[in-house]
């Protein structure tokens, strides 16, 4: 089973990459409001049934993929 997670700063939480990245698109002459910068991790994940996947992966996300203070995260679940 493939599983993606998505994590990016909270809302509200300083991200100097965003920043960088918004002013960069700016400066090249591109109308950018906000810009937050994240990371994608791919997982490919041993058998057992989506639901129980996802209980899986929310564990990684709250012990070492994401820091769940300033950080917020999305999972998808796809049968391989």
């Amino acid at each position: 089973m493939k599983a993606t997670v998505l994590v990016r700063p909270k809302p509200g939480i300083l991200d100097p990459q965003g920043e960088a990245v918004q002013s960069s698109l700016r400066h090249l002459g591109f109308s950018v409001e906000e810009a937050r910068v994240g990371r994608v991790v791919d997982l490919e994940l041993e058998g057992g049934s989506p639901d129980e996947a996802r209980a899986e992966l929310e564990r990684m996300c709250e012990q070492l993929l994401a820091n769940p203070l300033i950080e917020s995260y999305e999972i998808s679940v796809a049968d391989a």
